[in-house]
């Protein structure tokens, strides 16, 4: 048991450093706002990344806004890299908390599949996030995941923009 666990995290710790190793030149950010989100949705893809100025975390401005939404592919609970960064700056914020934080990793799908295959694949997509806070050295005890599947839509409908919206993981402090 304890030598597959640990053939489990190896496995993780080699996927998430060749996706680390995977990263896009093609930044948004040189886009305008309204190209970004053609671009987007061209791709079928959105990511949890956030403004530059809210992911400053120096001492003095501690208090400064993260986004708190990590999404995903469709049927995907792998992190996209775009989300790795906004991950990196929640674990050194959380490392660096200095009272009894709890933090509830929620995660969450699209309507399509059964309220089974989507509960189970909401739990994947937090426990993918939780790993990866874990590997930056956050504690696993402050980390609680729960899964409500397509139960909680962030957006109602049924088209890809909804869909896509809804597949995400939401941290929660």
């Amino acid at each position: 048991m304890t030598n597959n666990l640990f053939k489990q995290g190896l496995f993780l710790t080699f996927i998430l450093a060749f996706l680390a190793g995977c990263t896009s030149t093609d930044t948004m950010d040189e886009m305008d706002d309204g190209a970004a989100a053609d671009r987007a949705d061209e791709r079928g893809v959105t990511t949890g990344t956030a403004d530059r100025d809210r992911l400053r975390t120096s001492e003095d401005d501690a208090d400064a806004a993260l986004d708190t939404v990590i999404y995903f592919g469709f049927d995907q609970a792998t992190l996209q890299p775009e989300s790795r960064a906004l991950l990196l700056a929640h674990a050194e914020r959380l490392r660096n908390a200095t009272n009894n934080v709890r933090v509830r990793l929620e995660g969450h799908t699209d309507e399509r599949g059964s309220r089974e295959y989507n509960m189970a694949l909401g739990e994947r997509r937090a426990n993918s996030v939780r790993d990866f806070l874990v590997l930056q050295g956050v504690s696993r005890d402050i980390l609680e995941v729960i899964s409500y599947g397509e139960e909680r839509p962030a957006v109602r409908g049924s088209s890809d923009s909804a869909w896509a919206q809804n597949r995400r993981v939401e941290i929660k402090y």
